[in-house]
Order: structure tokens, then sequence, then C-alpha cells
């Protein structure tokens, strides 16, 4: 799931150099759908079905918020930044999951959820001067991560669905809403962009599909802190494109979330 997500969080970034927000976001939900239905095959008519239609309206509501409040944050921050506030997910994913899903969290968490937090300060230095576009895709970022752990929240609720039926419903409503808004936002891609727009497809598809595989298969508070793992591929990814490697906060702060994750799910 990390190294799909991580893919499609790098292909955006380099599609957002090329095309508009919107765009960007229909691209990845709209072939995102195409796979969807190619995974479905024969079965996409019972696939329709769910059991709980209005939580799965929920989350395609709160993916297609989350995807664009994190392409607007990504495309003014370095790829390793934005992934480190994202980070905050697995966090925000225990304190909802004690409200939401009545997991029990006691005092050992609750020091690794204030530990984590702390780093997300250090990475984000609100005491320090930012450009305006830097502190707005903290922002923005920091949004994302909230309406993130609310998704994977509501995945947790719709784990008696089919995986596929949940992959259906994200993919193809956010498709519906971005298309409406696509045609004021259009341009004609070359081959390079529509490559680009079809791997974002294909590797949200995927990943949303393992997530909700493992969402099945553990509670929320457990599959969580996996995506620390995301760390080594948006370093790498951010490297070898555009030269860009964490800064000194970045890591100090990228340390405590990750220990705070890994804490709380030990």
């Amino acid at each position: 799931t990390m190294v799909c997500f991580i893919s499609l969080d790098t292909v955006m970034k380099l599609s957002l150099e090329r095309y508009s927000l919107v765009q960007v976001t229909w691209a990845r939900f709209f072939f995102a759908s195409v796979f969807a239905v190619l995974l479905c095959g024969r079965q996409l008519p019972g696939l329709l079905r769910s059991s709980v239609p209005g939580v799965q309206l929920t989350r395609t509501i709160l993916l297609m918020t989350t995807t664009g409040l994190f392409n607007a944050g990504v495309s003014r921050l370095p790829l390793a930044t934005a992934t480190t506030i994202m980070f905050m997910t697995p966090i925000l994913v225990t304190v909802l999951s004690i409200a939401i899903l009545g997991e029990h969290v006691g005092i050992r968490r609750w020091v690794g959820i204030g530990i984590g937090f702390l780093g997300a300060v250090i990475v984000v230095q609100p005491w320090g001067a930012m450009e305006a576009s830097f502190s707005a895709g903290v922002l923005f970022l920091l949004a994302a991560a909230f309406t993130n752990a609310s998704y994977q929240i509501a995945t947790r609720q719709v784990r008696f669905d089919d995986p596929l039926t949940s992959l259906l419903f994200t993919a193809a409503g956010g498709a519906l809403v971005t298309s409406i808004l696509l045609p004021a936002h259009w341009s004609t891609p070359d081959a390079t962009g529509w490559l680009l727009m079809v791997g974002s497809g294909f590797a949200g598809a995927l990943g949303h599909f393992f997530l909700i595989r493992a969402f099945r298969h553990a509670p929320a508070s457990v599959v969580a802190p996996f995506s620390y793992s995301s760390l080594v591929w948006a370093t790498l990814f951010g490297f070898l494109i555009w030269g860009q490697l964490p800064d000194t906060a970045t890591w100090i702060g990228a340390a405590l979330i990750i220990s705070a994750g890994l804490y709380i799910f030990l």
C-alpha cells in the first residue's frame, strides 16, 4: 500500500507542474474507476450493492477531500516534508478510533499521541518565519491528515463489504464530482501527460485496494503505523526526481512521529 501511495503522490506532484489541481485530481479518480471496473469484471453488478451505503458515501467524500488538500499541499512542499506531515494520520486514527469505533486507548497510547504531536510541531516550526506558499502548504497537509484519518476510520466501518465494492464507491464518486468541474480546468495532455494521469489512477486504485484489505484483517490502530515506511520511498523519489532531501528539523520530527506511532502500535 505504501509503495503504491508514494508512487501516486510522486506522479501527482509531477503532474501538478504541468496541469491544474482539478485535472490532476480528476485523472487520479477517473482512471482508478477504470481499473476498478476491470478488476470487478462480470461481478460488477453485484459489487455495486453495499450493506452500508451511507458510510461508503462518507468515505468517498473524505477521500476526495483528502486528495484535493494533499495535491494543494504537495505542490508547495518537498515530497518528503509533505509525507512527514501526513504521518499525523495514524496518530489521528488512534484518537478518532476512541470516539467513533469505541476502541480502548490507555494512558501509554496517550503519551505516544503527545510525542507524535510534538514531532509534527518540530516539522512545521510554527515559531519561525515561513514563506506564504510553505505556510499554505502546511495548512493544506494538516487538514489532509485529519480527513485521511477520518477516511481510514470509515474504511474500518465498511470492512464487511467486498473490498472491490469499497474501491468502486470511492473511485467512481470522485470521478463523478471532479468531472463536473473539469471543463473549466482542462488542458489537453501530451503523451507524457496521459501516461502520468493513467499511472496515478493505477497506483491509487491498487493502493486503496490493498488498504481496504488490510483494514478487513486488523484494527485501525494496528494497521495505521505501517504507513511510516513511506518516508523511505518519499525521500528516495524526492531526491532522484527533484534533488530534494529533508532538512534536519524534518528528520527530527519524523523520528519523533514514527517512534510515537510504533510505540502506540506495540
